[in-house]
């Protein structure tokens, strides 16, 4: 099977993560961010959390400054809409959205599927989309408790180092999250194996987004 590979050449590669939560970003996609950070030679990252309040937070900041700690630069955005009720704050939500889009030029966009059943997840979805017409973007998955996990058709195989690194991160810097009964090492590395079954990946693991629309070509 034909790789599909993200590296911009001569200049840094250019991320764009969202996550609605303070832990959406590392369950979703924190085990690509590992690999492409040790992979690429340069990999510039805006990382945005739309609702990190209070003790979330701070949790939020350590955790993006530790799994981002290779990256050539790093801008860490935090903002604090109201867990659960993004719909309702879609004015505020959908401002903060256009001062993405006018100031980031992401290679790629990472963001929550567009199927996804939390409410807060979709809305930021369909705001990615709305803002981001022009780029690849990768929607990524959240476990939960209803059951909405899709068929995603982007794969990022990852080592068992990677996999393991990602599992002691989430359990590290999210103790907020320890006492519910989904927040588990086996629910995260249970979605890993799932996915590298499906792509056959080396190791037995991997991360796997939504890729819409990918171009082939047709640029110089």
């Amino acid at each position: 099977m034909l790789s599909f590979d993200v590296d911009p050449g001569n200049r840094p590669l250019r991320l764009l993560c969202i996550g609605a939560h303070s832990d959406d970003l590392e369950i979703g996609c924190g085990g690509t961010l590992i690999d492409w950070l040790g992979r690429y030679r340069q990999v510039d990252v805006t990382w945005v959390v739309l609702s990190a309040a209070s003790g979330r937070a701070a949790e939020a900041r350590r955790s993006a400054s530790a799994i981002l700690r290779r990256a050539a630069s790093k801008s860490i955005v935090l903002h604090d809409v109201p867990d659960g009720h993004f719909p309702a704050h879609f004015g505020e939500l959908k401002a903060l959205f256009a001062g993405l889009g006018s100031t980031q030029a992401p290679d790629v966009v990472f963001t929550h599927v567009l199927e996804d059943r939390h409410q807060d997840h979709r809305l930021v979805a369909e705001l990615a989309w709305q803002t981001f017409r022009d780029h690849l973007v990768l929607e990524y998955e959240i476990p939960k408790y209803e059951g909405d996990l899709g068929k995603p058709n982007f794969f990022v195989p990852l080592s068992a180092a990677t996999a393991r690194r990602k599992l002691a991160h989430l359990a590290r810097h999210f103790p907020s999250q320890h006492a519910k009964g989904w927040y588990r090492p086996e629910t995260f590395s249970a979605t890993m194996h799932l996915r590298g079954l499906e792509c056959r990946a080396p190791d037995g693991c991997a991360e796997a987004f939504v890729a819409r629309k990918l171009v082939c070509g047709g640029r110089a």
